[in-house]
C-alpha cells in the first residue's frame, strides 16, 4: 500500500507540473475567438499525449498489414504537418525540429508534439487576435491560401483527429487495444480542459 500511495504521489507531481507548463507555453490572446482557439488547441494535443503515454510499447513500431503507416509514423507526420503549417503561415515563429518516423521514440514524439503543439498556438494567437501579423493560412505548398479565421483551427483539428482514428483502430487491429478508460476519458472535455491550465472548462476563459 505504501508503494502504490508512494507511486500515485509522484504521478501527481508528474501531472501538477505538465498542468504548469502547459499554462506557461499558452501565449497571451486579447480577443475572444484567439483565447478559444488556443485552449481548444491545446486540448487537442493532451488527447495526442494520453494516447501515446497509455499505449502498448509494442504498437509503437507495430507493423500494420499493406502500405499503411506505423502509429510512430502517424504521429510522427502530424507533427511534421504541424511544423509546416507554421513554416509556411508563419515563418517568423520559431520552427520545431521535424521527427523521423522511423527513429523517433515514443517520448520523443511526445516532447516533440508539446512543442509544435505550442507553435501552432502562438500561430492562432497571432492570427486571431485582430492585429493583423498572420493573415494567410497555407496548410500545404499546393494549397490555396485562405484568410485566417475559424477555418483555420477547424482544419487543424479535423487533420488531427483523422489520424487519432486511425491510431485507434490500428492499436485495436494489431491486438494492442487501448483501455476504455482512455478511450472514454478523451471525451472527458472538462478535465481535458484542466490539464491544459483552464479550470473553468470549455466556454470560460481561464
Amino acid at each position: 500500500m505504501k508503494k502504490q500511495g508512494a507511486v500515485a504521489t509522484r504521478q501527481n507531481r508528474v501531472r501538477h507540473e505538465e498542468v504548469r507548463q502547459a499554462k506557461l507555453r499558452q501565449p497571451r490572446v486579447h480577443t475572444q475567438l484567439g483565447r478559444a482557439a488556443v485552449q481548444i488547441f491545446a486540448a487537442n494535443d493532451r488527447i495526442n499525449q494520453i494516447l501515446i503515454e497509455q499505449l502498448d510499447p509494442a504498437a509503437w513500431r507495430a507493423k500494420p498489414p499493406g502500405k499503411v503507416r506505423s502509429i510512430a509514423a502517424i504521429f510522427t507526420h502530424m507533427h511534421n504537418m504541424r511544423s509546416k503549417w507554421v513554416r509556411l503561415t508563419a515563418p517568423h515563429l520559431k520552427l520545431p525540429p521535424q521527427l523521423n518516423r522511423t527513429r523517433c521514440t515514443p517520448q520523443q514524439a511526445r516532447a516533440g508534439l508539446a512543442e509544435s503543439a505550442a507553435r501552432c498556438a502562438e500561430m492562432l494567437a497571432e492570427a486571431l487576435d485582430g492585429k493583423g501579423r498572420v493573415q494567410k493560412f497555407l496548410r500545404d505548398g499546393w494549397g490555396r491560401p485562405w484568410p485566417v479565421g475559424p477555418e483555420m483551427l477547424c482544419y487543424m483539428l479535423a487533420h488531427e483527429a483523422h489520424h487519432r482514428g486511425q491510431v485507434c483502430m490500428l492499436a485495436h487491429q494489431l491486438g494492442f487495444p487501448l483501455p476504455i478508460g482512455v478511450t472514454s476519458g478523451i471525451w472527458n472535455w472538462e478535465k481535458l480542459w484542466k490539464e491544459c491550465g483552464s479550470p473553468g472548462g470549455p466556454g470560460h476563459n481561464s
